[in-house]
């Protein structure tokens, strides 16, 4: 073997062996798109989540509310798990509030 072989073998098989690369730089794509999914879905859905639970804790007599179902009305009465809601007339209904949302017609107001 020539010295020219010899020594182009020798820097080949101090590289890292085929297949072993950094660890940091695989896992580098799957940490980005991690990254990127919470500060776009993960987090802004935990605001908005905090947001309706600080509103259905703030619930007052008076209040205009909307249903999921799409029923509006005004607050009738509050309690801890559950309010009681007038629909018009002497229609009253007895809410969950997880079921309660704000009424779109009060931000217009403001």
């Amino acid at each position: 073997m020539t010295n020219f072989a010899f020594l182009s073998l020798s820097v080949i098989n101090t590289g890292a062996a085929p297949g072993q690369g950094n660890a940091l730089v695989t896992l580098l794509p799957l940490i980005l798109v991690f990254v990127v999914f919470y500060f776009f879905m993960i987090r802004p859905q935990m605001k908005k989540q905090k947001e309706a639970t600080n509103y259905r804790s703030s619930l007052k007599r008076g209040d205009k509310v909307i249903t999921t179902g799409g029923i509006y009305g005004k607050i009738y009465e509050v309690k801890d798990n559950y309010v009681m809601m007038e629909a018009g007339g002497d229609v009253k209904l007895k809410i969950d509030k997880n079921a309660v949302m704000k009424d779109p017609s009060t931000d217009e107001q403001s």
